[in-house]
C-alpha cells in the first residue's frame, strides 16, 4: 500500500508541475457548479473532472452539483486559482432550476439505487489474470462483516473509498459466453489483461471479440510492467491494431500499468473500474422481487443442489419462491462469500442457495414468482423453449428466418490455416450483405476451430467457418448439441459462394436418403407393348407406387428410376408391406431377371 501511495504521490506531483508550467490563470466559479459545467470551465474532459473527485473521495455522475470548496480544489489541481462568482438572483435561479430538477428526477426514481459493478477479467493464458485477482484480493480484503473473500463461491467483493466491486471468480470465454448464450447479461466491464513483456496473442483477439460481441466496455490492465523486457508502448500499439485505442493515444479505452508481483497500479485499476461503472450509470431497484443469473451450481451429496446466483435486480431473501431455467425450488437458506448464512442479497450480490430441486445449469436466469404453481408452470414453459432458443443460425434455412423478420444480422466465427489466409476471407466475407441482412465477422483466428468458437458462435446466434482447417471432437460435440452450424471448405470461393448465396437466398437445402424397403424379383411376366413385369415379394419396409426406387443386380445398380404401377393380382394399390407379393413396372425400365433386387428410397430435407 505504501508503493502504491507513493506512485499515486509521484504521478499527482508530475501532473500538478505539468499543469502549474503551462496553465496559470483565474476561473471564476460559483457556489454550486455541475461536473459538466466544471469541465467546460477548466477545458478538460469530463472523465478527468470524474477521475480527481474519487480521489478526493467524492462519487459524482456527469450532472452531479458540486459544491465551490470541492471544485477549487479540482480548479486548483488543474493550476486554475478559483474565485467565488457573484451572481445574480436570476443567475442562481438556473442552478437552483437544475438542482430542482435533479431532486424531482430522484423522486421519481427513488427506488433506483446505485450498485456495485461486476467485472470479467479475462485474457491470454499466463499473462497474469490468476495473480491479479491474487493481488486485488490481498490489497482489498473486506473485513468478515463486509463479507469475506473466498474461491469457493464463483465471485467475490473488494471495497475501494467506500464503493464495492464484484469480481467473477469464474471468468474464462467459456462461462462469459455461456452466460450471454442463455441470455444473461451479468458483466458490466471487461478487464483485459495483456502482459507487457508478452503482447496481444490470439487469446487476447479472443478475448476482445467476447467482449465486443457482449457489447460490455473494457479497461485494459497492462501486466507484468515491472519485467527488464516489458514493452507498454508496443503494446498499446497492437491494441490499437485490434481496435482499441488508449485514451493517452486519442482514443476511448482506459489502460493502466499494472505489476501483479510488485502489487503495482491495483488501486489505480480499481479507482478506474469505479470510474467506468460511475459513467455506465448502473442502477438496480432493491425493492423489487429478485432476479439473477447461476455462476455456479453442483450437487452435494449431503445438502443437494447447491446454486450460487449473482442478483441483479431486487432483493433475494430465504423463503422465496424461485425459477431457475427449467428448475424451481423455495429459499431453504443463503451463504455469502465467506460461507455465512444471510438473510438477504442486495443487487450485484453473490450468494448460495439452497432449495432447488435440480442442478441448474451456469448461465440459467432466476426469478422470483409468487407461488409453487406458477413456479412449476414457469419451469415448464421454459423446458418447452429451451432447445428452440439455443438454436443458432443455419446457412440452409437462413432465407426463411430472414423473411420470418428473425434474423436481421448474419454473425460468422471464422478459423483458418493461417494468417494469411484471414484477412483476404475476412474482407470478402464482409463486403457481402443485402438490404435485408448484414455479415458480421464475430471473430477470426487461425487453427481448429474449438469449443471456444462454438461457445461464441452459440452466444452471437452465429455459425462457424473453418477454411483448411480442422475441428476438434469436443467443439463437434458442443456444436452437435447446441445445434450450431459448422462449414468447412478447402476453396476459398466455395466459401465465399455459399454465404453469398445463403444471403441471397439461393442456397440449396441439404437432403438426407432414406431407405423405405426391399424386395426381390421371383418370376418376370410379359405385359405385351407395356413391357415386362416384375412379381416380387417385399422383404422389408414398404413399396410405394410412384417412389424413388434402384434395381440392383449383385452388387451392380441396372436402373435408378420411378415406380410406375404397383399391383396386387388384378387391383392397382399404392403401396405393399413386407410378407407380400406383387407387381412392379418401372419408367424407362423392363429388362428383368430372377433375383433383381428393388430399393426403394426417399429424400428428406436435412434438419
Amino acid at each position: 500500500m505504501a508503493e502504491i501511495k507513493k506512485q499515486n504521490d509521484n504521478t499527482k506531483s508530475a501532473n500538478n508541475t505539468v499543469n502549474t508550467e503551462t496553465v496559470d490563470k483565474s476561473v471564476e466559479i460559483p457556489h454550486n457548479v455541475s461536473v459538466r459545467q466544471l469541465s467546460e470551465m477548466l477545458k478538460v474532459t469530463v472523465v478527468d473532472i470524474i477521475k480527481q473527485l474519487m480521489r478526493n473521495g467524492i462519487m459524482a455522475n456527469i450532472n452531479q452539483v458540486i459544491d465551490f470548496e470541492v471544485a477549487e480544489k479540482i480548479a486548483a489541481f488543474y493550476g486554475y486559482k478559483a474565485q467565488l462568482k457573484t451572481q445574480t438572483v436570476r443567475k442562481s435561479a438556473s442552478v437552483i432550476s437544475e438542482i430542482k430538477r435533479q431532486q424531482q428526477l430522484l423522486t421519481t426514481e427513488t427506488n433506483l439505487k446505485p450498485r456495485p459493478p461486476v467485472i470479467t477479467i479475462m485474457g491470454h493464458v499466463d499473462h497474469g489474470k490468476t495473480r491479479l485477482l491474487d493481488a486485488i484480493r490481498k490489497t482489498n480484503v473486506m473485513d468478515s462483516e463486509a463479507g469475506g473473500i473466498t474461491q469457493h463461491i464463483g465471485a467475490y467483493q473488494v471495497e475501494i473509498n467506500g464503493q464495492k466491486i464484484t469480481f467473477l471468480d469464474t471468468p474464462g470465454h467459456e462461462a462469459f459466453t455461456a452466460m450471454r448464450a442463455r441470455g444473461a447479461q451479468i458483466t458490466d466491464v471487461t478487464v483485459l489483461v495483456v502482459a507487457a513483456d508478452d503482447g496481444v496473442q490470439p487469446q487476447t483477439l479472443e478475448a476482445i471479440s467476447h467482449a465486443k460481441a457482449a457489447g460490455v466496455p473494457i479497461v485494459v490492465a497492462i501486466n507484468k510492467i515491472d519485467k527488464p523486457e516489458a514493452n507498454p508502448d508496443f503494446v498499446k500499439q497492437q491494441l490499437a491494431e485490434a481496435g482499441l485505442v488508449v485514451e493517452e493515444w486519442g482514443g476511448d479505452v482506459i489502460a493502466v500499468g499494472t505489476s501483479a508481483k510488485a502489487r503495482e497500479g491495483i488501486q489505480e485499476l480499481l479507482e478506474n473500474l469505479l470510474l467506468v461503472a460511475e459513467m455506465e450509470n448502473l442502477r438496480a431497484d432493491p425493492t423489487l422481487p429478485a432476479k439473477g443469473v447461476v455462476i455456479e451450481a453442483e450437487m452435494d451429496k449431503s445438502k443437494g443442489p447447491l446454486t450460487t446466483v449473482l442478483v441483479h435486480d431486487g432483493t433475494l431473501k430465504p423463503g422465496d419462491m424461485v425459477v431457475i431455467g427449467n428448475t424451481w425450488g423455495r429459499v431453504r437458506a443463503m451463504f455469502n462469500d465467506s460461507g455465512k448464512q444471510v438473510r438477504k442479497a442486495k443487487p450485484s450480490t453473490p450468494v448460495v442457495l439452497l432449495g432447488m430441486h435440480e442442478v441448474p445449469q451456469v448461465g440459467d436466469t432466476m426469478t422470483v414468482v409468487a407461488d409453487e404453481k406458477q413456479a412449476r408452470n414457469v419451469a415448464e414453459e421454459n423446458r418447452k423453449e429451451t432447445a428452440a432458443a439455443a438454436k443458432a443460425a443455419n446457412l440452409s434455412n437462413l432465407l426463411d428466418q430472414v423473411n420470418a423478420g428473425t434474423v436481421k444480422e448474419l454473425n460468422i466465427v471464422m478459423k483458418a490455416d493461417v494468417q494469411g489466409s484471414v484477412e483476404p476471407i475476412k474482407d470478402s466475407i464482409e463486403r457481402l450483405q443485402t438490404d435485408k441482412v448484414q455479415v458480421k465477422l464475430v471473430h477470426a483466428g487461425t487453427g481448429n476451430v474449438t469449443e471456444t468458437d462454438v461457445m461464441l458462435a452459440v452466444a452471437s446466434q452465429g455459425l462457424v467457418v473453418a477454411f483448411n482447417t480442422g475441428v476438434d471432437v469436443g467443439a463437434q460435440r458442443m456444436a452437435d448439441a447446441e445445434g450450431v452450424d459448422i462449414r468447412t471448405y478447402k476453396i476459398i470461393y466455395d466459401l465465399i459462394d455459399d454465404v453469398e448465396k445463403a444471403l441471397k437466398g439461393m442456397l440449396e437445402p441439404e437432403y438426407i436418403e432414406v431407405i423405405d424397403g426391399h424386395a426381390e424379383v421371383r418370376e418376370v411376366f410379359s405385359a405385351g407393348k407395356k413391357g415386362g413385369v416384375a412379381g416380387s415379394y417385399v422383404l422389408d419396409g414398404k413399396i410405394k407406387r410412384g417412389a424413388k426406387v434402384r434395381l440392383k443386380r449383385g452388387n451392380k445398380i441396372v436402373a435408378d428410376t420411378t415406380i410406375s404401377s404397383l399391383r396386387r393380382f388384378k387391383d392397382d394399390v399404392k403401396e405393399v408391406a413386407t410378407g407380400y407379393e406383387c407387381g412392379i413396372t418401372l419408367d424407362n425400365y423392363d429388362k428383368f431377371q430372377v433375383g433383381d433386387i428393388f430399393e426403394c428410397y426417399s429424400l428428406e430435407r436435412s434438419k
